[in-house]
């Protein structure tokens, strides 16, 4: 399973925070970082997530206002 964030969309609301550890906020910028990502463009982060997070990682998505976490199955297929 892989996640990628669009830091850019992120509004600061930090909901996604409370669901998975990965994501940290950052006070400073008024956004969310999400820990051990890769910037693959402009402001987009992507990570795998370990199998013992899944659920948390598919959480953060779903919780997020403004839709900035996308969630993929392995085999590349949008889930959340």
């Amino acid at each position: 399973m892989r996640i990628e964030f669009d830091r850019d969309t992120c509004t600061g609301m930090y909901q996604c925070t409370a669901e998975w550890d990965a994501f940290v906020e950052n006070r400073e910028e008024g956004k969310a970082d999400l820990l051990e990502s890769e910037e693959s463009e402009e402001d987009i982060f992507v990570r795998e997530v370990p199998e013992d997070a899944e659920f948390d990682a598919e959480m953060a998505a779903r919780v997020c206002p403004v839709d900035a976490i996308k969630v993929y199955d392995d085999d590349g297929e949008q889930i959340v």
